[in-house]
């Protein structure tokens, strides 16, 4: 296979809604400290726009990284806990190993040429020194750019103060300075039309001059007219600064500047408006309409009003709106964010709206676990991604609140999928453990959780701490005579035994599991136990058993239309029906197993289908495609930081072997190599694709050219438009115009039915039979 030069990858960099103004010289300041410092920090007053200016920088210099750029977003984070977690996440990063994940991101990052930006540091200071620190020291081709209230207070730390927009004046005439510039932008945008004239350009500039070149203050002013003209807002904003310079004087002029916006804006508000603004700071990231709805509501505004009061606040640009698959969600910026927690916290109602948002995320926890085992498992796998921080907020409230530790386990473990299919068993098993250590009372809360803490501990090989937490369990168990629970307890148990090549016991215990399963109606339990039990008799040589056990398991899967346990049978079935010599259908269903894992970032179910594809295609005598496959099997185990499964490293070894002698020593380790350098989505096309005879791609017709196929696969992500925009480094009105070409070639309504159609979809229907460009 031939391997094509990529762009540098982008991570997570979003894509500009509104302009970019000015700062040439900082940019260029910015790019100059870079050539000479492996860690630049950006500090200065919240609002003055170290941000947006780190943003620029690293979309500028991104073709100077041969491992590209990453943004991490540290604001929505309440503790140091999850940082490097954080950074592992933005860098995608998998690992299934008990390493923490600071020596994972330190092995990462080691021979990398990267750029990784560390936004809103301020609250986390000590541990990102610490995190920043360790990771420059071991990875020379690393630089990080930083933004935050301070320095962070790393030796070779070079910080640069960004200074607030140029104010008109006798080197900056009015036309020439970008305070105004970004005034006027912002007005236009508000108000069409507008534009500085003779007449109101003296108003504009004493309006800046007032605002301190403060990017933020003048975005939140220039707001304003969309309802006053610029004379008015002038007087106005020179009343509310002559009451503010009799306030503190300890307070630095810029930040009073902002703060005299935000209180005017929040002023500005009716007194509905304002409760709403202060109860949804509880929030992080973002949230849909539906979670305002139930959490900001009571105490003197119905639900009904919300959608009316959210709309205001939008309006007033306090809100952004966002879009996000087919739904709106709405942000409030952090300085924001911080201004309405201030607020919440002088009105009294700051533990309530923090216990409503728990009880909301707790539910919807609830609700994705119960509905899970169906045909909205991959609907409700996304908004749980989407999500992500509001429910790591929600458990933050049950570990700092006394008393709330068993609501915390309930969340923790209704997310016992999520943990897994999000590839955040590390994430899982700190959440568990921290909850179990400050709650040890002996409930049947707590042996689900010990139990979901065990079945993430055998996925991370960590054999022996699973071992013992299962002991617990079953203690706690027995005492309960819970059907369901006893018979997942017997699953993990059984699934450490076979992972640690002990069949007869992986027989017994999985044979256990399936019988409690049963008896209580837990089809999950039972799925889960026969599909492992049918690997224990594939692997005896039982392959009528093995295949009456998998065909049972397609029997619960298939009705309810779900992906997960489907993808994982066909994974291990193929397997059986490729020990019986019926290789093409073997591998036809890998393939499907892969198609319906691309909904989720199921890294380890991937590594094991292109594991099992490349001894497929060995055994059929493509050494060469088995040798290219074992390469990128390899890079895929490396960075999971495990071993394979126990029971199939004799055949990883065995298919190592045979095409090393077809093809040569020096060939199979060239094609290996080649194999460890693709991304893991260039391995998993490579091992989707099917060959002709003489080795090209074969060609199928499709609705969709190759560059809309790509967008279709992110909407099934769960991906917004703005995010397909910055991970494919396309205009926003580019990807929202590839979508609704999408929908209308493929005569659909909504992003849940291309989601539907992706997860089913033949994977070589990428192909453009017109030859046309995307």
């Amino acid at each position: 296979m031939r391997v094509t030069s990529k762009e540098p990858q982008v991570r997570g960099l979003p894509v500009e809604l509104t302009s970019f103004v000015g700062r040439r010289h900082e940019i260029a300041e910015v790019k100059r400290l870079l050539t000479g410092s492996r860690l630049v920090t950006l500090a200065g007053a919240g609002g003055v726009g170290k941000t947006r200016l780190a943003l620029r920088v690293a979309a500028d210099v991104r073709r100077a990284f041969h491992d590209g750029v990453c943004l991490v977003e540290l604001a929505t984070l309440n503790g140091p806990e999850l940082l490097a977690q954080a950074v592992t996440e933005s860098l995608g990063i998998t690992d299934l190993s008990t390493r923490t994940p600071l020596q994972v991101l330190t092995e990462h990052l080691r021979d990398k040429q990267l750029l990784l930006v560390l936004d809103n540091c301020e609250h986390l200071l000590s541990g990102c020194a610490l995190i920043a620190d360790a990771l420059v020291r071991a990875a020379p081709g690393l630089r990080i750019l930083a933004t935050s209230r301070q320095a962070l207070g790393v030796a070779g730390e070079q910080t640069m103060v960004v200074p607030p927009l140029p104010l008109p004046n006798a080197d900056h005439p009015l036309e020439q300075s970008d305070a105004v510039r970004l005034f006027a932008e912002r007005a236009g945008a508000v108000l069409p039309g507008f534009a500085i004239t003779g007449d109101n350009q003296e108003a504009v500039a004493r309006i800046c001059r007032s605002l301190d070149g403060v990017p933020l203050a003048i975005e939140l002013a220039a707001a304003r007219l969309r309802v006053i003209s610029v004379e008015q807002l002038l007087a106005r904003l020179e009343d509310r600064f002559t009451l503010l310079s009799a306030g503190s004087r300890v307070v630095l002029p810029r930040q009073r500047t902002l703060r005299a916006l935000i209180d005017w804006s929040y002023a500005l508000c009716g007194e509905q408006e304002q409760t709403v603004w202060a109860r949804l700071s509880v929030f992080s990231g973002s949230l849909d309409l539906e979670a305002a709805e139930h959490v900001c509501s009571g105490d003197g505004i119905d639900v009904e009003e919300i959608v009316d009061l959210v709309t205001g606040l939008v309006e007033k640009s306090i809100l952004m709106r966002e879009e996000h698959g087919t739904t709106v969600r709405y942000r409030l910026l952090e300085t924001i964010r911080q201004y309405g927690r201030d607020r919440l916290r002088e009105s009294g109602e700051q533990d309530n709206l923090r216990r409503r948002h728990r009880d909301w995320y707790q539910d919807l926890a609830l609700s994705a676990q119960r509905d899970w085992f169906g045909p909205e498992q991959v609907a409700w796998y996304a908004r749980l991604r989407t999500e992500h921080d509001n429910l790591r907020t929600a458990l933050d409230y049950c570990l700092a609140v006394p008393g709330q530790e068993e609501s915390g386990l309930v969340i923790a473990t209704a997310l016992r999928f999520y943990w897994i299919a999000a590839n955040s068993p590390h994430e899982g098993r700190s959440w568990l453990e921290r909850l179990l250590a400050v709650d040890a009372r002996p409930t049947l809360m707590r042996a689900s959780a010990l139990c979901l803490q065990a079945r993430l501990a055998v996925l991370q090989s960590d054999f022996a701490v699973a071992a013992g937490l299962l002991e617990e369990c079953r203690e706690l168990t027995g005492e309960f005579g819970d059907l369901s629970l006893t018979g997942t307890v017997s699953y993990v148990a059984g699934l450490n035994a076979l992972l640690q090549r002990d069949s007869a016991e992986a027989l017994r215990l999985l044979t256990e599991a399936v019988e409690y399963g049963r008896a209580a109606d837990d089809q999950i339990c039972v799925v889960n136990a026969l599909i492992y039990l049918a690997v224990v008799r594939s692997l005896a040589g039982r392959s009528a058993q093995a295949t009456e056990v998998f065909e049972q398991c397609l029997a619960i899967c298939e009705p309810r239309r779900e992906n997960w346990f489907r993808s994982y049978v066909l994974w291990a079935y193929g397997i059986e029906v490729w020990r019986e010599g019926d290789t093409r259908r073997a591998v036809e269903m890998e393939r499907q197993s892969l198609r319906l894992k691309q909904p989720f970032d199921d890294r380890l179910g991937v590594a094991l289908c292109v594991e099992v594809l490349a001894r497929m295609y060995c055994d059929d005598g493509d050494a060469e495609r088995a040798a290219l496959l074992l390469g990128a099997a390899e890079r895929m185990w490396r960075s999971f930081g495990g071993p394979l499964f126990g029971y199939l490293v004799s055949g990883h070894d065995a298919c190592q072997e045979a095409a090393r002698q077809v093809l040569g020593r020096k060939r199979f380790d060239g094609l290996s190599r080649k194999g460890m350098e693709l991304a893991p989505a260039e391995a998993l096309e490579y091992a989707m694709r099917e060959e002709t005879p003489e080795g090209e791609p074969a060609r199928r017709p499709s609705a969709l050219t190759r560059r809309e196929m790509e967008i279709a696969q992110l909407v099934a992500r769960g991906m917004s438009n703005r995010e397909i925009a910055a991970t494919l480094v396309i205009a926003q009105r580019t990807a929202e115009g590839h979508v609704e070409h999408i929908l209308s070639k493929l005569g659909f309504t909504s992003r849940v039915q291309i989601a539907a159609w992706v997860s089913g979809l033949d994977p070589l229907a990428d192909e453009d039979p017109s030859g046309g460009s995307p």
